[in-house]
């Protein structure tokens, strides 16, 4: 059968990219790069057939017109809902477990088995998505008391599209290898809305026969994906990516209030800004909310702030100075004190306002 999915116009990266991968991927020793047990074998339990549109940019609502591969989708939060709905909608068997399963309900109404363990899920797929909110949480789906580790075997595979630190990555994927199972580590860059979209772009890296065999899965819920090489790649790649993005917009909320504090119309900011050469969809979707003072959430502010966290410990072990990142992380924790860390990201222009209202004395 076939499945009719977006064309990736990014299946490898260009030599620009990898140069752009190779400055901010640290290199990993080779003592500590993953080792897989086993190799995916030659005759894998499922199959996908991709026949593709001639666009580069081909429609966001294609269908999938059938895929014998039977997926397993673990974790049903703000992102994990939108991208089982999106597999569901292309036509994919899908079964989910989540840990409160009246997340599980909506997409069992539109047509998704359900599994009360990861394990269950696992043993019952031939590949599983995990998306999972830390990294503690990742390794307790993966590895723990009825966790998908327990559930994998030869032939199958593991993607976890879950933002988490290298080492978890590592530990993760050295305990689904050793079950004969493939392991690829797919966190997404992207919130909300793009997951809803089906335009997340994939940071994908680990074994190479599953990144193939689960690209047009990927490119149903996504616009983009790159392949980065051993695990611990995508990782250092999505931290890399989400520090920058926290740093930005902890600088965005400075120039805001700085624009009222001044007299000036922080609407008009945001518009001019919008027409420079800082121009970002960041600051006008988020602007004018902000100015309004409201958070709807995509991204939440506690997330991000683990982001920031892992990020600074990453340039920590290769002696790597960040400053800047440094300074936005305690932003974004006093805003988690004022009880702001399921708002929007965003939020964290009302630790600012915390500051100027309470001036030390």
């Amino acid at each position: 059968m076939s499945c009719l999915v977006k064309t990736n116009y990014s299946h490898q990266l260009s030599s620009t990219a990898m140069a752009m991968c190779s400055s901010f991927c640290p290199q990993i020793p080779n003592q500590l790069r993953a080792r897989p047990i086993c190799p995916f074998p030659t005759k894998p339990l499922f199959t996908l057939s991709v026949k593709a549109f001639s666009s580069e940019t081909s429609s966001a609502s294609s269908k999938a017109d059938g895929l014998s591969a039977r997926i397993g989708f673990l974790g049903l939060g703000i992102m994990g809902s939108p991208m089982a709905q999106n597999l569901i909608k292309a036509g994919c068997d899908v079964t989910v477990w989540n840990r409160t399963k009246i997340k599980c309900d909506p997409l069992i109404s539109l047509g998704a088995k359900y599994k009360s363990s990861p394990q269950e899920v696992a043993a019952s797929c031939d590949v599983t998505f995990a998306m999972l909110a830390n990294p503690e949480s990742a390794l307790e789906v993966a590895c723990g008391e009825h966790g998908a580790a327990s559930g994998m075997s030869s032939g199958k595979g593991y993607v976890d599209v879950s933002t988490v630190d290298g080492a978890t990555s590592k530990l993760i994927g050295g305990r689904i290898n050793a079950t004969g199972a493939s392991f690829l580590e797919a966190p997404v860059s992207g919130s909300k809305k793009p997951a809803v979209d089906g335009q997340l772009i994939f940071l994908t890296a680990g074994d190479k026969s599953l990144y193939e065999l689960v690209a047009p899965l990927l490119d149903i819920m996504g616009k983009s994906r790159f392949y980065l090489g051993d695990v611990g790649n995508g990782a250092a790649m999505k931290l890399v990516v989400n520090m920058i993005m926290g740093s930005m917009m902890a600088s965005f909320s400075e120039g805001l209030l700085l624009s009222e504090k001044v007299g000036l119309d922080p609407s008009v900011l945001v518009e001019v800004v919008s027409q420079g050469a800082i121009s970002s969809p960041m600051y006008s979707t988020k602007g004018p909310s902000m100015i309004q003072s409201m958070y709807p959430t995509a991204f939440p502010l506690k997330h991000q702030q683990k982001d920031l966290r892992l990020a600074l410990g990453l340039a920590e072990s290769v002696s790597q100075p960040t400053p800047i990142a440094a300074a936005a992380n305690e932003l974004y924790k006093v805003a988690k004190s004022h009880g702001l860390s399921d708002q929007d990201f965003s939020a964290v222009i009302e630790a600012l306002k915390a500051k100027l209202q309470n001036p030390p004395k």
